[in-house]
C-alpha cells in the first residue's frame, strides 16, 4: 500500500527513485501511466503532467500521453518484447503510432530509414540484422538497447527508466546507463530513473528521492544525498554499500520490511530505527525542510528545525 507519495520532476530534470526491493518504486511509475494491474485501487491523490490530471484522464486523452509524451523502459526486456514479432514489426509500429498521424502517412520505406537510425542511437552493430531478429535471438544487452531505442521513440517530455540495467553485467551497464544519458540530454527529456543501485544513481541524476515500504522519506539534490544523509533509513541503506577497499562489513538494517497490507502505524520505519520515539509510534512524520534548499525529510528527528 503506497501512502504519503509526493514527487515532482521538472523539465529537463533527471530524477533518482531509489529504495530496497519491494518498497513500491515500480508500483509507482505505473500508476502514473495507469498501467497497474486491474485489481489495483488508486484512493486519492493526482498525477499532474502539464496541468492535467492523468489519473482523471478518458481512454483518448490517455492513449496521447502513453504515444506521445510519457514512456516507460521496463526492467526485464525479455518480458517487455514480444517473443513471436521481429524487431523490426515492434519497432514499425511504435513509430507508426507515436510520429505518424492522421494527416502524415509514413511510408514503409520511411519507416524503414527510421528503424535503422534510431538503432544506430543506442549503438546496436549491424542494425539490418538487428531488425530480421526474434528477441530470443539477441544478448540482454542487445534486447535492453531495443527497449530503450522503442522507448526514446515514443518519449517526448518523460521518461520512466524502471531499473534498466537488471541482469546485465557490470560493463554492459555501465554502457545502458551511459547511452541513455546522453541521449535524454540530447533530446532535452526529463527522467525519473528507478534503481536500486546507487552507484549507478549517483552518476546519472540531478536530484533523488528515496522510497521506504510505500512512503517517500528523503528528498534532496544528488551530491548532498550522498554527502549528507538524514533520514536513518537513507543513512543505514548508504552504509549497507560494499566499500572497494573490502575493509570491515556493514551490519546491513536490522529487522525487516514491514507487511504492506497491515503497516504500523506512525513512521513505517520505527521498529526497524534505533532512535524511534514515541510520536514515531503515532503520528506519520510529514516532509521537513532541513536547509531551506529543498533538502526534506520525512523523520520526526528534524521537526524541531
Amino acid at each position: 500500500m503506497l501512502n504519503g507519495v509526493n514527487l515532482r520532476v521538472g523539465e529537463g530534470e533527471k530524477v533518482g527513485l531509489i529504495g530496497e526491493s519491494g518498497c513500491g518504486k515500480t508500483t509507482t511509475m505505473k500508476a502514473v501511466l495507469r498501467i497497474l494491474a486491474s485489481n489495483a485501487i488508486i484512493k486519492g491523490g493526482c498525477v499532474n503532467f502539464k496541468g492535467k490530471d492523468v489519473l482523471k484522464m478518458g481512454d483518448r486523452e490517455l492513449a496521447e500521453v502513453r504515444r506521445k509524451h510519457i514512456t516507460m523502459i521496463f526492467q526485464d526486456p525479455t518480458a517487455a518484447l514480444n517473443p513471436v514479432f521481429k524487431v523490426k514489426d515492434m519497432l514499425s509500429d511504435v513509430i507508426r503510432f507515436s510520429i505518424g498521424s492522421s494527416s502524415e502517412k509514413l511510408t514503409k520505406e520511411k519507416i524503414h530509414e527510421m528503424c535503422l537510425k534510431v538503432l544506430e542511437e543506442v549503438a546496436l552493430p549491424d542494425p539490418e540484422r538487428v531488425l530480421d531478429s526474434y528477441p530470443f535471438q539477441l544478448s540482454g544487452g542487445m534486447r535492453q538497447r531495443i527497449c530503450i531505442a522503442m522507448s526514446l521513440t515514443a518519449a517526448r517530455d518523460l521518461l520512466i527508466a524502471d531499473e534498466p540495467t537488471t541482469n546485465l553485467d557490470v560493463t554492459i551497464q555501465d554502457q545502458v546507463l551511459r547511452l541513455i544519458k546522453n541521449l535524454v540530454e540530447e533530446r532535452k527529456l526529463s527522467v525519473i530513473l528507478i534503481s536500486h543501485a546507487l552507484g549507478a544513481v549517483r552518476g546519472t541524476v540531478d536530484r533523488v528521492y528515496v522510497m521506504y515500504a510505500g512512503n517517500m522519506v528523503e528528498a534532496a539534490e544528488t551530491n548532498k544525498l550522498f554527502s549528507e544523509p538524514l533520514h536513518p533509513y537513507t543513512q543505514g541503506l548508504l552504509q549497507s554499500v560494499p566499500k572497494l577497499t573490502g575493509t570491515g562489513f556493514s551490519e546491513g538494517i536490522r529487522g525487516h520490511i514491514p507487511d504492506y497490507v497491515n503497516p504500523p502505524p506512525g513512521c513505517r520505519f520505527h521498529p526497524r530505527c534505533d532512535y524511534a520515539k514515541e510520536v514515531c509510534r503515532k503520528e506519520t512524520p510529514p516532509f521537513f525542510d532541513v536547509d531551506g534548499k529543498g533538502h526534506e525529510v520525512a523523520c520526526w528527528l528534524y521537526g524541531k528545525r
